[in-house]
């Protein structure tokens, strides 16, 4: 079923300044919806030619999630917003229940370091906070069936731009992502390796070499994939278990999703880079590609104390950033959050933040609450007493009611 909607905003024809010297485009603003990804794929594809800031802006990345998550199509939205007639701006979202709650939010959770509307920067910034604030209007006017709108980890800055997205709502700033940004190899060592961080790498490959034959191979599509897929799940899971955190991928039965991405024509660039100690996996990550951009999704290594010693995870990653600027890659996204890696490697850090749009005046009261409940989590993440607090809370609470055992994963199904 296709339902298509149209509001038009018409603002000053040309162009005019906006004081500081800068020229702002005006013209007719509109927006269309529909409820099939089908409809949008020319104009998704022509706004995420050059780059994308995240694999959730990829149209194969989303359209493979709502097949494989079996997404109804009643609870698929693509907006579409335009200027005289010409794509600007898409917003793909998943129609969904939160604790009983109609909401609008993006298609994946927490898969990805961040997400963004699918825009043409350039004429975004050229239409100034007045075109963009209408633009943005026209855009939410199209969306029903839902009492808020909840656009996680956006960027603030995007496309060489900043606060395009601003007057999307009321934003909450809680997170960092993080990306390294070289033109090689030899620029990301001399900028990022001191000599006691070289002699520490050394260090930690002798001892790993010194357990027996050390190999690194990079898997890209319809290649030897399932084998590392398996035992890098199987490795976060002996991760989650020992520091007490919830397997989502497990509980929530995304493990053939990551299968299916990484298989001969599903239309994403998949790369495994993998490191082998005598043949066996030690040390997996799980990358997107989208033109010069790799994105970490996931990364692994063993679980056995004695070859954890050798840092295989760490020794992994420093071959990753051996090869990987020298074969065209410029920007590595290693997604949000702060990690021993990413303080090592990463020489941009990115704000996100957290974007609400009430539709209805329950809507309006959830956003705030949602608002005071981030806020809330993120001094606790901050706080490490009161981290390990609530994680020994939520283990009590999943071995009491079992909501994290296997019998609850078939009903989260």
């Amino acid at each position: 079923m296709l339902t298509v909607n149209t509001a038009d905003a018409t603002l000053d024809s040309g162009a005019r300044s906006n004081g500081t010297g800068a020229v702002v485009l005006r013209g007719e603003i509109g927006a269309t919806a529909t409820s099939r990804i089908e409809d949008v794929e020319t104009v998704w594809r022509d706004l995420t030619a050059s780059s994308i800031e995240s694999p959730g802006q990829s149209y194969d990345f989303i359209r493979l999630w709502v097949a494989n998550r079996q997404v109804p199509q009643a609870e698929q939205l693509y907006v579409v917003g335009r200027i005289d007639g010409e794509p600007v701006a898409l917003l793909p979202l998943h129609r969904k229940r939160v604790h009983g709650l109609p909401v609008l939010t993006w298609f994946p959770g927490a898969n990805a370091g961040c997400y963004a509307p699918i825009a043409d920067y350039d004429r975004l910034a050229a239409l100034g906070p007045e075109g963009r604030c209408r633009l943005w209007t026209a855009m939410t006017g199209q969306l029903s069936g839902a009492d808020l709108v909840y656009l996680r980890s956006i960027p603030v800055a995007v496309g060489g731009h900043e606060g395009l997205f601003d007057e999307l709502g009321a934003t909450l700033a809680v997170e960092t992502l993080y990306r390294s940004h070289y033109a090689s190899w030899e620029e990301c060592d001399r900028l990022q390796r001191s000599k006691s961080r070289r002699k520490h790498d050394r260090q930690q490959g002798d001892r790993l070499a010194a357990m027996g034959e050390v190999s690194f191979e990079e898997l890209r599509n319809g290649g030897d994939t399932d084998c590392a897929i398996e035992v890098m799940f199987r490795q976060r899971s002996a991760r989650f278990k020992a520091m007490g955190i919830r397997d989502t991928f497990v509980h929530d039965r995304l493990i053939d999703f990551y299968h299916d991405a990484a298989r001969a024509g599903s239309g994403i660039d998949v790369r495994l880079h993998v490191l082998r100690l005598n043949g066996d996996i030690v040390a997996v990550r799980y990358n997107i590609v989208h033109n010069d951009r790799m994105f970490c999704l996931i990364s692994s290594m063993s679980d056995d104390p004695a070859i954890q010693n050798g840092s295989p995870g760490k020794q992994c990653l420093l071959r990753v950033m051996q090869t990987v600027f020298d074969e065209g890659i410029s920007v590595f996204d290693m997604g949000s959050g702060f990690t021993d890696e990413k303080r090592h490697w990463c020489n941009v850090q990115a704000p996100l933040r957290q974007h609400y749009i009430g539709l209805t005046l329950q809507g309006a009261v959830i956003v705030k609450a949602h608002r005071v409940f981030q806020q809330t989590r993120a001094a606790i993440k901050a706080n490490p007493q009161l981290k390990a607090a609530v994680r020994g809370l939520r283990q009590l609470f999943d071995r009491v009611t079992g909501s994290a055992g296997p019998a609850a994963a078939e009903k989260s199904e």
